[in-house]
């Protein structure tokens, strides 16, 4: 079984010397042709790049526009790729239906939802500096009630089909498995800063409590499936070289949670009563902090796992995009930890993230653009 269909450097032949691939193509159309939900990682890296840029303990001059800029490219990735997935829905509609059956793909179903929220969140953060602060207001509630949607959706459809549909082993146990679970929190990290945009009362209360259920939903559907990559790693040892960047995702639904728990705890005194809200205050750091923890071993263990199957010849693919997102999710999470407590020692650590977060996203980008765009390799099958 293929682990992913994103892994086509593997198999196409690049073009002719001086020659981009969509120049060779006669039918550009056909060049949607593969196109699966998984490319919604790629918004999802570059919009949280924004997002924590904004967020960080630390600022420099020139970060915030900096942001601006990279939140602009996001969202105008956003509106493309959302075009293409229409053409080729349109045009390759077998294609796109065989996705839902394919158990390495339909896990990416949770991308697009991701995709909408992180960018609807960079809307209200710094985008409002390109369109005024009512229009961002109006697109940050759009984007987030799609991507809300959407997520529940794939949090309940994907596993459904996993339990009925697909046919799986324990060494097809990947951490894309997190992909349909994890959108629902950041439904409940992205919402937080919504809760003080609707009226005052029972709007707040129901907003801040739906957006702590979704962070519990998906919490322990994410702690579940993390158990099963452990013990498939343990038993299974790493499986092909191609799908160990993907072991990155694990950090997603850790750093998404410990961001949701302080931004949620930070709005929970305008939406319910003490001694909720006092709780749900304190809860981002008692959570937050054994969080963080688990998240700093994750990271070492798949960094190492990473370098491992360098050395055994690991190619660019598209699974590169798991070392964006997630650890850009760690570097919000930290970042509110060390504004909430004032320890230097976490502010500096979140910078430090955030470095190795714009490496990994400048090196897919140029990859994912070579792959594409030139040699045409991340758009053949496999």
């Amino acid at each position: 079984m293929a682990t992913t269909t994103s892994d086509h450097h593997m198999t196409a032949t690049p073009v002719t010397s001086g020659r981009t691939f969509l120049r060779e193509l006669e039918d550009r159309g056909a060049a949607f042709a593969h196109i699966g939900p998984n490319w919604f990682a790629s918004v999802m890296g570059t919009g949280i790049v924004a997002n924590a840029a904004a967020l960080l303990p630390r600022q420099v001059a020139g970060l915030h526009e900096f942001a601006v800029g990279v939140w602009v490219i996001a969202a105008a990735w956003l509106i493309t790729l959302t075009a293409i997935t229409a053409v080729h829905w349109t045009r390759h509609t077998d294609n796109a239906r065989a996705h839902a059956s394919n158990p390495a793909m339909a896990p990416f179903y949770g991308a697009p939802p991701m995709a909408l929220m992180t960018v609807g969140a960079g809307t209200l953060l710094v985008g409002h500096d390109v369109i005024g602060m009512p229009a961002a207001i109006v697109v940050a509630f759009v984007l987030w009630t799609l991507g809300t949607l959407g997520g529940l959706a794939s949090s309940a459809l994907v596993p459904y089909w996993l339990f009925t549909r697909h046919e799986v082993d324990v060494q097809h146990t990947f951490a894309t498995w997190l992909m349909p679970v994890v959108p629902p929190m950041v439904s409940a990290a992205t919402g937080a800063a919504l809760i003080q945009h609707l009226p005052a009362g029972q709007a707040r209360e129901a907003m801040l409590l739906a957006c702590y259920a979704m962070f519990g939903l998906s919490l322990l559907a994410s702690l579940v499936i993390i158990t099963l990559v452990w013990g498939r790693l343990a038993y299974e040892k790493t499986g092909p070289v191609a799908t160990v960047p993907t072991l990155f995702i694990v950090l997603g639904p850790l750093g998404q949670s410990i961001t949701a728990a302080n931004l949620l705890g930070n709005q929970a005194h305008i939406a319910i009563a003490a001694p909720f809200s006092t709780g749900f205050q304190a809860m981002g750091v008692l959570y937050g902090a054994p969080v963080f923890g688990f998240a700093m071993l994750w990271l070492v263990i798949a960094a190492a796992l990473v370098v491992r199957a360098a050395k055994q010849g690991m190619g660019f693919s598209l699974t590169w995009w798991s070392f964006t997102f997630p650890v850009g999710t760690v570097v919000t999470g930290t970042s509110l930890l060390a504004t909430d407590t004032g320890l230097d020692a976490l502010a500096w650590i979140a910078v430090g993230l955030y470095v190795l977060l714009l490496a990994a996203w400048v090196t897919a980008a140029v990859r994912t653009a070579h792959g594409a765009l030139r040699t045409g390799t991340l758009l053949q099958a496999t």
